[in-house]
């Protein structure tokens, strides 16, 4: 019977990932894979908005699949119909093992922003060829970013090191460099963490949230009761948090 399931679980799973076109970003003797996924349905002369997904240390590996099933990414997204009811692009890259989206320790309290890793300097670059590509029709006023865990530490550095860029930002059980808050207060921001979090620990979340209230931001915050490190899960399931996210426009 677990057997049966768990193909059933594959089969299912392989069905999704008929829409997420494999692709591998060169950069001289480095490459990068990832995955992209096009809304259902386009119309010419039309812009489309797009999400960038930054997986946990689950997903990491070279089989360019494991980003997408980390944490229910790829069923989150299907659920919640983001390539057809939203119409949305979604770019989802994926670490090698033994790398970082930020190179910092996940146990620490606090830290400053390091140099960028080679996956997160990889992951602009394909995501902006992407981007310039004009058959994807991306509306450059509506890309996102959405990370878990070590993706949620990947999703506070990509709005810092380009805060221009992103027109909304959903960092999950993550943590930033609380000096550089000034830099987001312009930002759409909903940050998510469990309270009973032992892997990375709330304060990350809540410092970062309080330095850009403080800077005159108005970020959102769910610390969710009881919950440990998988707040994604109410994340995924907040019918609010997918409107909201999908209504912000840098215009």
């Amino acid at each position: 019977m677990t057997l049966q399931l768990s193909l059933l679980t594959t089969s299912k799973a392989n069905e999704k990932f008929k829409y997420y076109q494999k692709k591998v970003w060169f950069n001289k003797s480095e490459s990068f894979f990832y995955r992209t996924a096009k809304p259902q349905t386009m119309d010419e002369g039309k812009s489309y908005p797009l999400l960038v997904f930054f997986h946990g240390a689950g997903g990491r590996g070279e089989d360019n699949k494991k980003q997408l099933l980390d944490a229910g990414g790829l069923e989150s997204f299907e659920k919640n119909k983001l390539r057809t009811k939203h119409q949305s692009h979604i770019f989802a890259g994926q670490v090698p093992h033994g790398k970082k989206w930020v190179n910092v320790s996940w146990s620490i309290f606090g830290h400053k922003m390091p140099k960028i890793s080679d996956s997160m300097q990889m992951a602009f670059e394909a995501l902006d060829a992407y981007i310039q590509d004009p058959k994807n029709q991306v509306d450059s006023k509506r890309i996102y970013v959405m990370g878990l865990s070590m993706g949620g530490y990947g999703t506070w550095d990509a709005i810092q090191r380009r805060p221009d860029f992103f027109a909304a930002a959903v960092p999950i059980c993550g943590g930033g460099d609380k000096s550089l808050a000034p830099k987001l207060v312009d930002i759409p921001i909903w940050a998510w963490h469990g309270d009973k979090d032992s892997v990375i620990t709330p304060s990350r979340s809540r410092d970062m949230i309080n330095a850009i209230s403080n800077a005159g931001g108005s970020p959102k915050y769910s610390e969710i009761k009881g919950r440990g490190h998988n707040s994604w899960v109410d994340c995924w399931n907040s019918d609010k948090l997918w409107k909201w996210l999908y209504s912000q426009s840098k215009d």
